[in-house]
């Protein structure tokens, strides 16, 4: 009776070690599952290749009015700028920046931070299609000492020549084109992220 006893033992140990293999099988397939999700969700969120600070290839842009901005004398526009290439790159700082007139030829530009003191902005990076503002708040018909008192202050703008952080630079239309006294006087926020 002993010995029987011990053989169903044995029997139902190696039963159940068989039915370990098929839970072995089980996991196997839930594995699969798991490693296809994985790649789908890899593919939805992997980010484009890093490739360093923008450069003004990677980047287009506008240098438009900030509706209602008006007042006192003065107005703002906001500095928009969008990473056009295909991998990701990144911005920071004030912008460093030229007035330009219609035929291109640099005007007086003089760019001071909003705040000063105020330590530069921290890298910004965007992924193809993201971009960074900034606003300038500038007079527009308010001359300065030792400009015009009739008639525009400054020639008009029509383009705004923005440095790159990576070198190179971008031409952003300024959207409407305007004058901007006291020798081209912008006061620029840092650049920052999507508001």
């Amino acid at each position: 009776m002993r010995r029987a006893g011990l053989g169903i033992g044995v029997v139902a140990a190696l039963f159940a070690a068989g039915c370990g293999g098929s839970k072995t099988v089980t996991v196997t397939t839930t594995r699969t599952v798991t490693t296809a999700r994985t790649v789908t969700a890899g593919r939805a969120t992997q980010p484009s290749p890093t490739s360093g600070a923008c450069t003004g290839s990677d980047l287009s842009g506008s240098f438009a009015v900030v509706p209602g901005s008006a007042g006192a004398g003065q107005i703002s526009y906001q500095l928009t700028l969008t990473n056009t290439s295909q991998g990701s790159c990144f911005l920071s700082g004030l912008p460093d920046a030229l007035l330009l007139d219609e035929t291109g030829a640099a005007l007086p530009t003089h760019v001071s931070p909003a705040r000063p003191g105020q330590p530069a902005a921290a890298r910004i990076t965007l992924e193809p299609g993201a971009s960074v503002h900034a606003q300038a708040r500038f007079s527009p018909d308010i001359p300065g000492p030792g400009e015009r008192q009739t008639g525009p202050c400054e020639p008009v703008a029509t383009r705004l020549h923005v440095q790159a952080t990576g070198g190179g630079t971008v031409d952003v239309p300024v959207r409407p084109p305007t004058s901007v006294c006291e020798h081209g006087s912008l006061v620029f926020e840092v650049l920052a992220g999507a508001r």
